[in-house]
């Protein structure tokens, strides 16, 4: 054994291990270790740096850092001093482009929205608090505002340390939907252009717009007149419209036996009735986009349906909102889906209308009825909204899926149409051409 080398033997019942160690081997296994973690180091910064350089310069920027180094080698190989002196001033606006990112932590942003509900093609206000709370003065800067896909910006003066200013923002009018406003953005950028950085907040909104909306005459004295429950032609044994006397059957109640009869007669009569029941409302909002000639289309269909629902819930009638789901187009021809929209409240029904689409995988309005009968009990009436692409063959054809009980409206949204109101099979037809149609056709088709 060399005096570089040590030996470890230990036995312990079967077990045995020996381990031959140098000092040359752990200087090699140092190398390696700290080789490696140079290694991991060097790929982290710069990793880093490409990361820091993508966010911070500019397309400007790129040609001034080329035009700062190629142009300079470039000058130095071949002797021309217009490329060095064009990558020395390309060098020289790159630094003094730094100063101006200083200051981009020192800024706290606090957003918020004057409302968080507006209707399609209104605008609303936002209060950005900008504060200084670095212990140094910060030059100007920038803030921008994502509003959906927009972008609302506007400058910040020079703040002493400790010092805020207060914004208001007119953000633009919005169509309906759910418009994410925010992140706010601190921006730093130079005159030029050359360098540009940026810090994002975290508050970030939902900001409701809800569809406009046509004030219609009540429903529970106009369409179905049953403040107290309209008999249907389902007979019942108990209830307060009455229809019949029949003969005693086993199982009937003896409470409704009808003593008179039953002593003309001999033998037991009890009374019959029909059925009485609460009003229940459904209106079935079609969203495939083949039946829309527009988007604009889309948006008065989504309006009447709105229109229509939320009158429904001032007059505390049972409702069913129901509108064709989004299903995957691997399962489109073996799946058939629909969904229910809240209608508890005002404010929930229209925000759930605010985030109604257009789809493009989903059912024909025929399907949406079918399942909407099948999935609905008793309906007193279904109100059916499309567009102008629906001829009055297919609203036949889903009004048929309802009950015989049931009174089907139609609403066709066409707006080149004039408003008319039609009679097709029994089912009343009304078209529309704008939103203020609606509460006329509704209050002729009242009178009539």
């Amino acid at each position: 054994m060399t005096s570089g080398e040590t030996r470890i033997t230990r036995a312990a019942g079967v077990d045995e291990r020996t381990e031959v160690t140098s000092a040359r081997s752990r200087r090699m296994v140092g190398v390696v270790v700290r080789a490696a973690a140079l290694w991991r180091s060097a790929r982290r910064g710069t990793r880093a740096a490409l990361q820091w350089a993508a966010r911070t310069i500019r397309p400007a920027g790129v040609l001034a850092l080329a035009a700062a180094t190629v142009g300079t080698v470039l000058g130095l190989v071949f002797g021309w001093m217009e490329w060095i002196v064009a990558g020395a001033v390309a060098g020289v606006l790159l630094l003094m482009s730094v100063p101006f990112l200083f200051g981009t932590r020192s800024y706290d942003v606090a957003l918020a929205l004057g409302h968080r509900r507006i209707v399609a093609g209104e605008g609303v206000s936002a209060r950005v608090i900008v504060r200084n709370g670095g212990p140094r003065i910060v030059l100007p800067g920038r803030i921008d505002v994502p509003v959906g896909d927009g972008l609302v910006e506007f400058d910040v003066p020079m703040l002493r340390a400790g010092r805020e200013t207060v914004r208001i923002v007119d953000l633009p009018p919005q169509p309906r939907g759910i418009v994410t406003v925010g992140p706010a953005t601190t921006v730093r950028s130079d005159p030029i252009g050359l360098l540009r950085r940026e810090r994002s907040f975290a508050e970030v909104f939902d900001l409701y717009v809800h569809p406009r909306t046509a004030v219609l005459p009540s429903t529970g004295a106009g369409i179905v007149r049953d403040l107290d429950g309209t008999p249907t032609r389902r007979l019942v044994d108990a209830d307060m419209s009455f229809h019949a006397i029949r003969e005693y059957a086993p199982g009937d109640a003896r409470r409704q036996i009808h003593w008179k009869s039953t002593a003309k007669t001999g033998q037991l009569m009890v009374r019959q009735y029909e059925e009485s029941r609460r009003s229940r409302m459904a209106v079935v909002l079609g969203l495939a986009e083949p039946e829309h000639a527009s988007d604009d289309e889309f948006e008065l269909a989504v309006s009447c349906a709105a229109s229509l629902a939320l009158r429904a819930v001032h007059d505390a009638r049972d409702l069913d909102i129901v509108v064709g789901a989004d299903i995957p187009r691997v399962v489109r021809s073996r799946l058939r889906a629909i969904r229910h929209l809240p209608s508890g409240a005002p404010r929930l029904l229209l925000d759930a209308f605010s985030g109604v689409e257009r789809l493009t995988n989903t059912m024909p309005i025929e399907e949406v009825c079918r399942l909407t009968a099948e999935a609905t009990a008793r309906l007193s009436i279904a109100v059916v909204v499309v567009g102008s692409r629906v001829g009055l063959t297919r609203l036949r054809q889903a009004a048929l899926c309802f009950p015989d009980d049931t009174v089907v409206i139609a609403v066709i949204c066409d707006e080149s149409a004039h408003p008319r109101t039609q009679v097709f099979g029994g089912l009343a037809v009304f078209t529309v051409g704008v939103l203020d149609d609606l509460a006329g056709l509704l209050l002729r088709g009242v009178s009539s």
